[in-house]
């Protein structure tokens, strides 16, 4: 299982919200999914999610990798936590992309600044993707790994 549980009311980047979504049970919501996921009595998975609430309110992610370490000048750091799976190797470094940098000081990858532009349903999709090399990274490292395991078996 490749699962990617939502991660509205888990992500630090939405911290601000996070009283208010502990008040109304959002974010333990959001918890027992991701543990239900965790917990899952299947051989090999990974968990994907963003930097969060998961790393202390579970265990901290196997792995954290970059899309711009599959081919994609862009910069999302995205936690993976592995059950028998091996970690990701990247498969083609480019640069982290454009940054924008607010009045505030606060700094900002440009893809994420720019989504805010759109309706909030339009910027939650677009921010919420799975950048395309590290889904192919995902078939292609994983998908092997489980055929040569099934065709040792079946020798």
């Amino acid at each position: 299982m490749i699962a990617h549980p939502p991660c509205t009311h888990l992500a630090v980047s939405g911290a601000r919200h996070f009283a208010q979504k502990r008040a109304d049970g959002r974010q333990q919501q959001g918890i027992d999914f991701f543990m239900k996921l965790a917990n899952c009595n299947i051989p090999r998975y990974a968990i994907e999610n963003p930097i969060g609430i998961m790393s202390s309110e579970w265990r901290k992610p196997d792995q954290i990798i970059q899309p711009y370490h599959y081919g994609h000048s862009a910069s999302k750091s995205t936690c993976l936590w592995l059950k028998n799976l091996p970690l990701l190797k990247p498969t083609n470094i480019v640069n982290k992309g454009e940054f924008v940098t607010f009045p505030s000081g606060k700094r900002m990858t440009k893809w994420y600044a720019d989504a805010a532009k759109h309706s909030p349903k339009e910027r939650e999709k677009i921010r919420n993707k799975t950048f395309q090399g590290i889904a192919d990274a995902m078939a292609d490292q994983w998908g092997r790994m489980e055929e040569t395991m099934c065709s040792t078996a079946t020798l």
